[in-house]
């Protein structure tokens, strides 16, 4: 496991996501790299800098959905108006991802490498490909049996080497933890809920880059997430049966993270870029811890990403004022919970994947855009975001207020 602190100041100056579109909806036909243009240009607009002037670009995705998934990360620097000089990467720790370059985009300022980071995780779900294999369709299938296309998607979420899709991870841990199905669709519920409420009270403006779309009409802009379910009612939810364990399972589609498309973006900098540039610090990177766990049960991944984070920091959970735990599953989230001993007052406080959705690559930063936003509105310390991962990891950042 590898446990980090920063030793010197690293501060988030501009934070931004689109929304988040349901899948086969509104930003279907935009692809992953222009989602996440669309995204860095806002964080960048919003930090006030200069692009010319950010020194690397770390972006997260995972399913590659679209012909020019190789270039992502160059692409998105160059579209986004950075210094043909400036290196890009793009990498892929699963629903860690987005977490994961922030955290690569503050080591790179602590090694002195960088002074200032663009850093962001993107996917479009809706253009997940479907695959013929290439050694058949290159070299030749054998007579009568044809071309098989498998579905890039499924298998993306589906862990081979455990042999299990997510969802029956999460049923696992239900079985672990003696999670009920009633307890997991009333924090469905909740997660509906608060973010209906959050989105009516205008929370997420802050954070969200409108986005410009083909919309019945001609163009519109799209200015809101698509997948929540406005006024969710309790028997919505149990009406719904179990996908992954039909006789008695707790995961159902109302249960569930949503397989949406959007993309999220943070400009990162160090503490001397700031007094140089005269930027406006919202948040400072305190510390990240990544760790690997059981791939039967990975949703249990943010319990010691949390607490290595919280050890790298010298603090305790009780020192945290806002957690967010992406949820994956309402049973992984329980799971997560119960272990941690974890303060619900405190936690997925505005709803979380299950109504907003989890574009795998982008989750985790959205959920950093997130509580940077959240913790200047509300005027608390810290703030702790965290994801399972697929395969069995977990990681974790945290975040301080500086406003």
């Amino acid at each position: 496991s590898i446990m980090s602190s920063a030793a010197k100041g690293i501060f988030i100056v501009g934070a931004k996501r689109t929304p988040f579109g349901a899948f086969g909806g509104k930003l279907k036909t935009i692809s992953a790299t222009n989602l996440a243009v669309l995204s860095s240009k806002g964080a960048i607009a919003q930090s006030g800098l200069d692009p010319e002037k950010i020194n690397e670009t770390f972006m997260g995705n995972v399913i590659s959905s679209s012909l020019d998934a190789a270039y992502l990360s160059r692409h998105v620097a160059l579209k986004s108006g950075l210094p043909i000089s400036t290196p890009s990467l793009t990498l892929n720790r699963l629903c860690g991802s987005g977490f994961e370059t922030v955290c690569q985009g503050a080591e790179s300022i602590i090694l002195g490498r960088s002074s200032i980071s663009l850093c962001g995780g993107t996917e479009n779900m809706s253009q997940a490909p479907m695959l013929i294999d290439g050694i058949v369709a290159r070299w030749g299938a054998a007579l009568g049996a044809g071309m098989k296309a498998e579905d890039s998607l499924w298998a993306g979420l589906t862990d081979s080497y455990a042999n299990l899709p997510m969802g029956l991870t999460a049923e696992k841990l239900a079985e672990k933890y003696g999670i009920t199905r009633a307890e997991c669709d009333e924090y469905s519920l909740r997660s509906q809920h608060l973010y209906q409420a959050a989105a009516e009270a205008r929370v997420f403006d802050v954070e969200i880059t409108p986005v410009e779309v083909k919309g019945k009409k001609g163009k519109e802009m799209m200015d809101a997430d698509e997948h929540p379910r406005a006024n969710a009612k309790l028997a919505d939810l149990t009406k719904l049966k179990p996908v992954f364990k039909p006789d008695g399972g707790v995961v159902t589609a109302g249960s569930a993270s949503g397989i949406c498309d959007g993309a999220a973006s943070l400009v990162i900098a160090s503490e001397e870029a700031v007094k140089e540039h005269g930027l406006k610090p919202l948040a400072r990177v305190v510390a990240w811890h990544r760790v690997g766990c059981d791939p039967s049960i990975m949703g249990i991944g943010p319990v010691q990403a949390i607490l290595g984070t919280l050890k790298a920091a010298n603090l305790s959970l009780n020192d945290i004022d806002l957690v967010e735990i992406n949820e994956a599953f309402a049973a992984q989230y329980l799971a997560c919970e119960k272990e941690l001993g974890l303060d619900r007052s405190r936690s997925n406080l505005n709803g979380g994947a299950i109504a907003i959705g989890h574009p795998l690559g982008a989750s985790g930063a959205r959920i950093l855009t997130h509580l940077t936003h959240e913790l200047g509105r509300k005027n608390v310390r810290y703030a702790i975001g965290a994801a399972c991962i697929g395969g069995g990891q977990g990681i974790a950042v945290l975040l301080e207020n500086v406003r």
